[in-house]
């Protein structure tokens, strides 16, 4: 098939790179014409393991190409995939403004019939207004059907959750543009879930905030474990092999960040009050992560007292680990709070100094290595859970800090490791706090 994608972020990027290593023709439309220098450059403006090999790989095949134009890349494509960014607005509603200009740049250029799908996160009954608009915009003599095809792709593994997939939603008031698009995912053999447009807008939504629930849920079972004297990851184990509640996402931490949880959970909330529904279990989510994401610094305030001067060295800035995006980050409110208690921080990030450079400034110090963060710290943050963090040489590290005290935000160090240290005091999330050595 011949496809075009709207889009050169997270989603459309990922998406067009694997349809076009399935065997589709795909060319990727960009109005940032630097963005689409790179990509034919062989350069992806995403940190994304994998992706830029396969990238390269399909455009020395001939089946990935870019441009940033419309009528170049619409001209005969049998469907065409919008995925563009819906940011979040200051009442919590989704900002569908990229989402018009998409709708409105195809019904100009269209001049075939085509599919339009809609893979972007957008509240329910976009794809009717959308439709609307782009009724009011194409030629007479074109024709076209909606489809809402959700993605459900984390950073980090975006490839992976595309090429395997759990499940594949199909929204769509007309069958035969949800058999074309089942037929373009038919090489990926996962699951389809075939149902109407609005039912599928809901499904991403609600997928996001029970997960943003679950991660809330589990961080308050870590605070009350703290509190009593239990180890919450004991208590996690113990609830996830109960297979009707599951592993997955009952990690504590510092709480959930990135592109999607936060502001798919306050859309969802906008959805709810604009239609009178009164979603409390979503507002407690979001005012638990909020409290989460200072956790760190209240540990430290209760250890060290007043931080005013102390050095602080945080490892890790990206929401998580195997991806640059600092959007959301729990490391940005963190930061912040420290340095507004007089605090110095030294950061350090494997991939994301970049992209954290744009938000923080330079209102903290930024590390090329953990030893430069680490070197006569009073204290160690860990934020993101990076393997380089889990396997930190902690003696090394221990000798090379000013106090020996790490304030782990993601219980991502062994506890045996841990106590083979001759002196550390080691605060993790929910679970007893070890001091060894410190009189």
């Amino acid at each position: 098939m011949k496809i075009a994608v709207l889009g050169t972020g997270y989603v459309g990027l990922s998406t067009g790179v694997c349809l076009s290593e399935i065997g589709h023709s795909v060319i990727c439309i960009d109005t940032d014409e630097q963005k689409i220098k790179s990509l034919r450059q062989g350069v992806s403006p995403i940190y994304e393991p994998g992706l830029e090999n396969l990238l390269a790989q399909n455009a020395a095949a001939g089946r990935l190409l870019f441009t940033t134009s419309h009528r170049e890349a619409l001209n005969g494509a049998e469907i065409i995939i919008i995925a563009v960014g819906t940011p979040q607005m200051e009442d919590g509603g989704a900002d569908l403004s990229y989402i018009v200009q998409a709708a409105k740049d195809i019904a100009a250029n269209l001049v075939q019939s085509s599919v339009v799908v809609i893979k972007s996160t957008v509240p329910v009954g976009t794809n009717d207004f959308i439709k609307k608009i782009m009724e009011e915009l194409c030629n007479e003599k074109v024709t076209f059907n909606m489809v809402s095809n959700p993605e459900f792709l984390r950073q980090g593994s975006a490839v992976m959750d595309t090429m395997k997939a759990d499940r594949i939603i199909i929204g769509s008031e007309n069958d035969e543009a949800a058999k074309k698009v089942q037929e373009m995912y038919r090489p990926l053999n996962v699951p389809f879930i075939l149902t109407s447009i609005r039912s599928a807008e809901m499904i991403k939504y609600a997928s996001n905030a029970f997960l943003a629930t679950k991660i809330s849920f589990i961080n308050e079972v870590a605070n009350l474990c703290g509190a009593v004297g239990a180890d919450v990851k004991d208590v996690a184990k113990g609830m996830g092999k109960d297979k009707r509640i599951g592993e997955a996402f009952l990690q504590p931490g510092i709480g959930y960040g990135g592109s999607c949880f936060p502001k798919d959970v306050k859309a969802l909330l906008h959805t709810a009050k604009l239609n009178g529904v009164h979603f409390s279990l979503l507002k407690e989510t979001v005012a638990i992560n909020d409290f989460q994401q200072e956790i760190l610094v209240t540990k430290a305030i209760n250890r060290l007292g007043d931080l005013k001067g102390k050095k602080v060295a945080m490892l890790g800035l990206a929401f998580k680990p195997e991806t640059d995006d600092m959007r959301e980050a729990p490391s940005i409110k963190i930061a912040r709070s420290l340095t507004k208690l007089g605090a110095e921080v030294v950061a350090y990030d494997p991939v994301a100094i970049d992209n954290a450079k744009k938000i923080l400034g330079d209102t903290i110090r930024f590390a090329s290595s953990v030893r430069e963060a680490t070197l006569d710290a009073d204290a160690v943050f860990i934020v993101t859970e990076w393997n380089e963090f889990r396997q930190l040489d902690l003696e090394t590290l221990m000798n090379t800090m000013r106090q020996p005290i790490i304030f782990d935000g993601r219980n991502c160090l062994e506890e045996d490791r841990i106590r083979a240290c001759k002196k550390i005091e080691y605060y993790p999330i929910g679970r007893p706090a070890i001091v060894i050595g410190m009189t």
